[in-house]
């Protein structure tokens, strides 16, 4: 798993909504998306963490 696996899954998913600033679903999206990819580097550090800890091996 690599990070920006998630975050396109993520953006994805803003992006199936309408841009609707008063709709806490695509604020909620659209905000967890910009926050992640200015830290990119801290999210990729989680992902591998997490990847080693066994958290995507029914994905993978």
């Amino acid at each position: 798993m690599k990070a920006e696996t998630l975050l396109a899954e993520l953006n994805r998913l803003r992006k199936d909504l309408d841009e609707d600033k008063s709709d806490l679903e695509w604020l909620t999206l659209h905000h967890a998306f910009c926050f992640i990819s200015y830290k990119m580097g801290e999210f990729q550090k989680y992902v591998e963490e997490q990847k080693k800890a066994g958290a995507f091996d029914e994905f993978e």
